[in-house]
């Protein structure tokens, strides 16, 4: 057991690796009670919502599922592909294999399961609980030269595949190469099957392959299967725990991280509090002296320089103020996003179900755009703005527009290499009604709630009708070299946590350590305020007050250097290759970025805002 258990976590597909599986989803209730508006959209509503839910309630039926004796159990054929290109996935019958007698039963998943690229299928090969099968015959496969050539392809490109028994999987390689010929290749015949069972429930499933036949045209192969019912000690509420890498993701420069990074919230706290507590407080008396001496007054004026000397256009509107409030509001929802999704995982074990990640940070997504559209509305009527629905518009829909964007070329190339990782029209008309029903509305409403809540603005200091010219300053001292340091801290603080995440998504690793996450996340939060203050500080004393876009890409970068290092990792770390896979990592990378760099941003702005309303509260302003 502790040998399957290690290969398992290791994510090695050998022919004797044991069956990896993902436990039952979660059954996450989604509310529609506050949903009192007349007419079609409460039903709409409700009918997405247990569409979008029907995922975990469906596989908890099997999964949960108490076999009486000779009960049939069946095996679920799901998915085949290239080893080391794991998006690259395409239909288990895309091959030349057994093919089913009959109509063979689909088993439809959710919108996270099929997000996910999973289409299960009933393979109809005769499996009983508890009984033990020898040797029974599948089918016979006559080879001819087309059958030989998908097979040996297959092979070169190290084709593995999935199956599934009581929603647990197992992973097979399609065949071999011989060592000492590389033009010959052998299709693995047999399939060995072991299930280990408490009482009247699945616990632990294991496929070796067996039985390599050379691949020639003309011959025929007899494809085979054995069971194998062996009892085990295991409950069934810890059969999950051998597919857990606890090694690799609980190794020593995993804390080591946490640490380095906690030390490093530390240090720039402390940073920020000497500049709060120290030289603002020394200019503060500096400026707010009073001096009956003329003289004294004007050496003081002579010798003012710095962040006091823009208190009358610190204030001004920022420039594209609709597009900064659009941001400002979508990051600020991604942020209570990944937040109470890291909290929903912690709580529910989301990690265990087939795409109950993606269900649930899409139904979020869809429930937190209040958010997006009260802080952006606020922001946008505190500073002037008048087209508060052009801003609406923009907030609703710019990211999920550029996710959109990026989702329609990948699906464009999924689509042409008959993907499973091609989205179903369906599914998109679900996505587009989720969005167009439920998020809409949401931020409309919220737009509404914040424009009206937020007040008239309440600034420090008077904004003085002409501009002040902003002088010039050395190279380092500039809003884009201040924009493009900012972002090195956040990232360093994050960078080994990246490294983690990136294993689990591209090298069939399962991340269950959410509870480092949340911590991670929380650093960055701080980091990224914490660094946004400093840059903005300089670039006040620098007698630049364009500080309000220069705080958002500067807590913003940390997304280039992700991709950055995204770029270093797949070189390094992995072994895709093909124009699919590359396309996919690069694609899904980009938009992964493209959010984290939104929420970054929102937080350095919000961060900074607080910052500067706080230095010039207590300065005389004219």
């Amino acid at each position: 057991m502790r040998e399957e258990a290690a290969r398992a976590r290791a994510g090695r597909l050998r022919r004797d690796q044991p069956a990896g599986r993902l436990l039952p989803r979660p059954r996450p209730d989604i509310a529609a009670d506050e949903m009192r508006r007349r007419g079609v959209f409460p039903l709409i509503a409700v009918a997405v919502l247990i569409a979008v839910a029907r995922l975990p309630i469906a596989s908890a039926s099997e999964s949960d599922h108490k076999y009486k004796a000779e009960e049939a159990v069946k095996l679920w054929v799901n998915k085949v592909g290239p080893y080391n290109n794991p998006q690259e996935t395409y239909n288990y019958y895309s091959l030349p294999f057994c093919q089913p007698f009959e109509n063979p039963t689909h088993k439809w998943g959710g919108l996270g399961e099929v997000l996910g690229g999973n289409e299960l299928i009933d393979s109809q090969i005769d499996i009983k609980f508890l009984k033990n099968v020898e040797k029974g015959p599948i089918c016979t496969i006559e080879l001819d030269n087309k059958k030989v050539q998908q097979f040996t392809d297959a092979i070169e490109s190290s084709y593995w595949f999935e199956l599934f028994i009581d929603d647990l999987p197992l992973w097979g390689f399609v065949g071999e190469t011989d060592k000492n010929n590389e033009n010959k290749h052998y299709l693995y015949t047999h399939k060995n099957i072991i299930v280990k069972y408490n009482g009247n429930r699945i616990i632990h499933v294991n496929l070796t392959q067996e039985s390599p036949k050379l691949l020639e045209a003309g011959k025929k192969l007899d494809m085979t299967y054995s069971v194998k019912w062996v009892q085990t000690n295991v409950i069934f509420a810890r059969r999950f725990e051998v597919y857990l890498d606890y090694p690799f993701f609980e190794h020593q420069i995993h804390w080591f991280s946490i640490f380095n990074s906690f030390m490093m919230v530390i240090f720039l706290t402390g940073l920020v509090s000497m500049i709060l507590m120290r030289t603002l407080r020394n200019d503060y008396a500096k400026y707010a002296r009073e001096d009956d001496d003329l003289e004294s007054l004007e050496r003081d004026v002579s010798e003012e320089s710095g962040w006091k000397l823009v208190h009358g256009d610190v204030f001004r509107p920022p420039r594209s103020l609709v597009f900064l409030s659009s941001f400002v509001g979508i990051g600020t929802q991604l942020a209570a996003l990944i937040l109470l999704v890291i909290v929903l995982a912690i709580v529910g074990m989301l990690y265990v179900g087939r795409g109950a990640i993606i269900t649930t940070f899409i139904v979020c997504y869809t429930l937190t755009s209040f958010i997006s559209g009260y802080v952006s509305g606020g922001l946008y009527s505190r500073n002037g703005g008048k087209n508060w629905i052009k801003a609406m518009i923009l907030t609703a829909s710019l990211f999920p527009f550029l996710c959109f964007l990026i989702g329609l070329v990948l699906n464009t190339i999924a689509i042409f290499y008959r993907s499973l990782a091609a989205i179903p029209f369906g599914t998109m008309v679900v996505i587009f009604v989720l969005w167009a029903f439920i998020s809409f509305p949401l931020v409309l409403l919220g737009t509404v709630v914040g424009r009206n809540w937020s007040g008239a603005p309440n600034n420090p200091c008077r904004v003085k009708t002409i501009p002040r010219p902003i002088p010039e300053k050395k190279w380092y001292l500039t809003p884009s070299i201040i924009s493009l340091m900012g972002g090195l801290l956040p990232f360093g603080s994050i960078f080994i946590e990246m490294y983690f995440v990136f294993t689990s998504f591209w090298n069939y690793k399962v991340y269950y350590v959410y509870g480092f996450m949340l911590l991670v996340f929380v650093i960055l939060i701080i980091v990224t305020i914490c660094v946004t203050i400093v840059g903005t500080y300089f670039l006040l004393n620098a007698e630049n007050y364009h500080w309000q876009w220069t705080s958002f890409f500067s807590a913003a970068s940390t997304a280039l250097y992700v991709y950055l290092y995204s770029i270093y990792y797949y070189h390094v770390k992995t072994k895709m290759s093909g124009f699919f896979q590359t396309s996919f990592y690069f694609g899904y990378t980009l938009m992964f970025c493209l959010g984290l760099g939104i929420l970054c941003g929102a937080v350095g702005y919000l961060g900074a805002t607080l910052f500067v309303r706080r230095i010039y509260r207590n300065i005389k302003c004219d």
